[in-house]
């Protein structure tokens, strides 16, 4: 057996995340206090009652979702289970370095948060957009979004499982590209309820301004690698991951790339840590034949740790 840990990114969070592990691991309970801490506002009392509109705002996500997923993942890894390698979907790459010893807790929570705020200031509100495009090829979509850049920026922004693309640019573009798209036979087009078009030029001021936060941050060599999302390469060092970070925010999202250059691998067996099942069924998809595996609450936690043979 052959495991890699996967984390979630943004769109998986909800009220209550974390809440059994908060409650009953002094781990757990002390990341949320070390992630409030660098934050300066309660994200333990965020995460565990909400508003959930206040949680949804991007800046509040995506330290709240990095925290919840190493809160998380402490109380189980110490029963025994350990993977050798770690992958995350766009802001859950940054909790597989953390996982992976490549950034102190206290760095990533900060950086998170900037990157949502950088991400939210990078687009005027309204101007942008994403779509799922369901039941086209990458190399149809590919064409769908050239042809509708003639009306401005649209371009694929997440290979996330065959069939399922996601799209992001500006809005008219991506609108008509969904109108392309649909003519051309997709099985369907949803427009996403994101307030940014992330993995796309329109993030390339984003990236800029992050560039400038890493540069700042102290990066080890990892523990064990990452499969990063703008190359679907394993990456192991601090020389690596630094620019790769800083691509990431505007390139595309190699998922479904990333998830088979693991089966490549011989991993055989991957683990979702952290809110939610998303990358789960995105690897369902994938690869068919490998062990999926979740945690994201005690009773997930004991299934897992028995189908694995480590409790």
């Amino acid at each position: 057996m052959k495991t890699a840990y996967l984390f979630p990114g943004q769109g998986s969070q909800y009220v209550g995340m974390a809440k059994e592990f908060i409650e009953q691991f002094e781990e757990s309970k002390q990341v949320f206090e070390t992630a409030s801490s660098v934050l300066g506002y309660d994200l333990t009392r965020l995460c565990l009652h909400g508003p959930a509109e206040q949680l949804n705002l991007t800046e509040n996500t995506q330290p709240a979702i990095l925290a919840a997923s190493i809160a998380i993942l402490l109380p189980f890894e110490r029963r025994g289970l350990k993977a050798e390698a770690v992958a995350g979907h766009s802001l859950g790459e940054y909790t597989a370095i953390t996982a992976a010893d490549g950034i102190t807790l206290q760095d990533a929570i900060a950086l998170v948060r900037k990157r949502g705020r950088y991400m939210q200031e990078a687009v005027p509100e309204g101007a942008g957009l994403m779509a799922a495009v369901l039941g086209m090829s990458r190399g149809d979509v590919e064409k769908t979004c050239l042809e509708a850049s003639k009306n401005g920026i649209v371009a694929p922004a997440n290979y996330n499982s065959p069939g399922q693309i996601v799209i992001a640019g500006e809005k008219k573009a991506v609108e008509h590209a969904m109108e392309l798209a649909r003519a051309a036979g997709a099985k369907k087009v949803v427009p996403l309820a994101v307030s940014v078009p992330s993995h796309c030029v329109m993030m390339k001021p984003a990236g800029d301004r992050l560039a400038k936060e890493l540069d700042a941050v102290v990066i080890s060599d990892l523990r064990i690698p990452v499969v990063n999302n703008a190359d679907a390469k394993m990456l192991r060092t601090a020389a690596e991951l630094r620019p790769s970070l800083i691509r990431q925010i505007s390139s595309p999202l190699y998922w479904e790339d990333s998830i088979t250059a693991l089966t490549g691998q011989g991993f055989d067996t991957f683990i979702e840590i952290g809110p939610g099942k998303v990358l789960s069924g995105l690897v369902k998809r994938i690869a068919k034949d490998a062990k999926i595996l979740n945690v994201e609450d005690l009773k997930s936690m004991d299934e897992t740790l028995k189908a694995v043979g480590a409790a």
